[in-house]
């Protein structure tokens, strides 16, 4: 890592440019890697952009942005885009005098944007032969997560959406960081992360990956099977719940919405004190004849909005669905505790990120459980 940063480093001190790809499975000091580069690179008194893919990614680095946000980059992309700010611009003139650009979790992104950031930066440097104006930049990620999202895309056109498929990726010095720091203490586990990610860990007839019985709870015949996954994740009893670091160091996952609200609805159960109930207004636009009645709408949850009726208690955790102010930390994915309730918003406190501690106000329309 210590090699990585310098030759990071070099780069900037000499002013001569370099694109770089940080390369590493989770929890391998990505973000450390960053924000030293920022604190070392500001700490000369030169300008360093942080931005992301994702807003929760860009929240946890100082000054970070999204991408999209930081870069003005077009939400409906194709080959040829340029990004929307020009050389006179605010954004034309910090990036024409940054002397680092950081983009983390790249490997998500179309290799589109990356294209039209680099476009644009040759035009705004008047330096149209040498990848991005010159500058030195450093993207990172980690291709064994998540792919660039292609609606009913194939997997061909998936593979082609990535910034691999681009031919900025050879201009890339690749530098891979190994070691999983998060998890040095379950040497195992990190390794068979890491299979999974490599397609090496074996599988079934059917390509299926068996996970072992030691980090499976049995599903039996019963109807308690989602109490016994609740209680093996929170061990110690309803008096955890109200240290906001336990709550946050342990979720459960699940693929399908459904799911996920009756396990909310459960959790919410555990939680003691003042409960709040929050009902939304459905409505269609366009629907004269009222082919669809308000309580029908209220059936539906679709994708990025909370249920209809929104069962909310003080310390419960909640988490943002969409980006508000990612300047401040609130942005999609942003992880909060519940500590009051107003008619038609909530008191809460983001508990993670460089904003940890802020007290924000978001509307019930924006947040579900955790």
């Amino acid at each position: 890592m210590l090699h990585s940063m310098g030759k990071d480093i070099e780069s900037v001190d000499r002013q001569r440019g370099g694109i770089f790809f940080v390369d590493g499975p989770g929890g391998t000091g990505k973000t450390f890697l960053y924000r030293a580069l920022l604190a070392t690179v500001r700490g000369q008194g030169k300008i360093a952009v942080a931005t992301a893919t994702s807003g929760v990614a860009a929240s946890i680095m100082p000054g970070g942005r999204t991408a999209h946000s930081r870069f003005k980059i077009p939400l409906k992309i194709d080959n040829g885009a340029i990004c929307r700010f020009t050389k006179q611009s605010g954004t034309g003139k910090l990036l024409q005098a940054a002397s680092l650009i950081i983009w983390d979790e790249a490997s998500m992104t179309k290799r589109q944007t990356v294209e039209a950031l680099d476009k644009s930066m040759r035009d705004i440097t008047d330096r149209p032969d040498l990848p991005f104006g010159g500058k030195t930049i450093v993207f990172g990620g980690d291709f064994r997560q998540v792919l660039p999202v292609v609606r009913k895309g194939t997997r061909a056109q998936i593979v082609d959406a990535s910034l691999r498929r681009s031919e900025l990726w050879n201009c890339m010095r690749q530098l891979k960081l190994v070691r999983n720091m998060r998890a040095q203490n379950d040497s195992w586990f990190a390794e068979y992360l890491l299979r999974i990610g490599n397609g090496t860990e074996e599988t079934n007839d059917d390509g299926e990956i068996l996970l072992p019985t030691s980090i499976c709870v049995p599903n039996k015949t019963d109807d308690n099977g989602l109490d016994r996954l609740i209680n093996s994740i929170y061990q110690t009893g309803n008096a955890s719940l109200k240290d906001p670091k336990y709550i946050i160091s342990r979720a459960i996952l699940s693929t399908r919405n459904d799911c996920v609200d009756k396990i909310n609805l459960k959790m919410i159960d555990r939680f003691q004190g003042e409960e709040m109930v929050y009902h939304s207004f459905d409505s269609v636009e366009d629907d004269p004849h009222n082919y669809y009645p308000p309580e029908f709408l209220n059936t539906l949850t679709p994708n990025g909005l909370p249920p209809h009726m929104l069962k909310l208690k003080i310390n419960c955790p909640i988490i943002l669905l969409r980006n508000i102010d990612p300047a401040n930390g609130l942005c999609n994915g942003t992880r909060l505790v519940v500590r009051g309730f107003q008619k038609n918003t909530i008191d809460a406190e983001i508990v993670v990120g460089q904003h940890s501690g802020m007290r924000v106000f978001p509307t019930s329309d924006t947040i579900m459980p955790l």
